[in-house]
């Protein structure tokens, strides 16, 4: 199990010292399948510090391009998780009954159809899905529609049920804040704008992916549609929250590693649709944290970020 901790570091790091690493956990701790905690904690985040210095030594592309790279896939990685559930269900060809997230029809099946409902095509969250994954793999171009669909979806959902009411009239998540549903149009927006920036770049400046960065979505969505987690309740919340604050941290210790401010931009990105979504949709606020605290855990990192990159260039020159 000590080879799942290699997936923190870049590959360059694996292949030139991932035998050594794990002889080193073997002798060190004989017999366990895993380090304590502590030294679990220590090597994640030396894994996110190799993997930032790797990206900030890549001069194949400026860093701005690639913050914006990476506030897309923050962006279509937002809009997906509300709808994890639904994606798998319908892939599957799975009946949610009662566990259907606020709407009134499960999908394309049979039991679909009957009195008081309609049938949709396909489910929202393909959408979304569809801008990950072209976004993973560097290419905009495919993304891009997808994302205008996005728009167009949620500008017409009192009359468009191609896709169905869900994530139209549904909640969406909370996490750290306010619900994102459908019709929000600042975060599908904000995505178009980002996967055009993009594509009006060459091809070969945007970093490519592997598709093992697909396996925890995949995890995600059997978790989900396996037992039922919807995106209003509480094991979902907690879990989006945890999801959150981490990935905040994660971005912090990559800007304190290497002083880079591409890291600032899908955090900005990230904060600023959550805290349009509170302030927009104040009723909908979940109250599970007082909503100073949760303001002030969205505004934060960006200062917070910007003084640590200042600080860490300030040494590097001094050095």
């Amino acid at each position: 199990m000590n080879r799942l901790l290699l997936a923190a570091y870049p590959e360059s790091y694996r292949s030139r010292q991932g035998e050594e690493l794990l002889t080193c956990l073997a002798e060190a701790y004989p017999g366990r399948s895993w380090p304590p905690p502590r030294e679990i904690a220590a090597l994640v985040r030396a894994g996110v510090q190799a993997r930032a210095r790797a990206a900030v030594d890549d001069t194949a592309r400026p860093w701005w391009l690639d913050g914006v790279h990476l506030a897309a896939l923050a962006l279509a990685v937002l809009a997906l998780v509300p709808y994890l559930q639904d994606v798998w269900h319908w892939a599957l060809h799975i009946d949610p009954g009662q566990h259907a997230i606020a709407f009134h029809f499960a999908g394309w099946y049979p039991w679909a159809q009957g009195p008081g409902t309609q049938t949709r095509l396909l489910p929202y969250g393909l959408l979304p899905l569809v801008c990950l994954v072209a976004l993973l793999r560097g290419k905009p171009w495919i993304a891009l529609p997808a994302a205008a669909a996005m728009i167009c979806v949620g500008a017409t959902f009192n009359s468009n049920t191609f896709f169905g009411d869900e994530g139209k009239v549904g909640l969406g998540y909370y996490g750290l804040g306010a619900p994102i549903t459908a019709r929000d149009l600042m975060l599908s927006g904000t995505l178009f704008t980002a996967c055009t920036v993009l594509a009006a770049c060459r091809p070969g400046q945007l970093r490519r992916h592997s598709y093992r960065w697909l396996v925890p979505v995949v995890l995600a969505m059997s978790v989900a549609g396996g037992l039922h987690i919807i995106s209003v309740g509480s094991v979902f919340q907690r879990g989006l929250f945890a999801l959150e604050v981490a990935s905040l941290i994660a971005a912090w210790l990559a800007t304190a590693a290497t002083g880079d401010y591409r890291w600032l931009i899908p955090v900005a990105a990230f904060a600023i649709i959550r805290t349009q979504a509170i302030v927009v949709q104040p009723n909908w606020f979940m109250n599970s944290l007082p909503s100073l605290v949760v303001l002030l855990l969205l505004i934060a990192p960006l200062p917070a970020l910007a003084i640590t990159a200042q600080r860490r260039q300030s040494q590097a020159l001094l050095k």
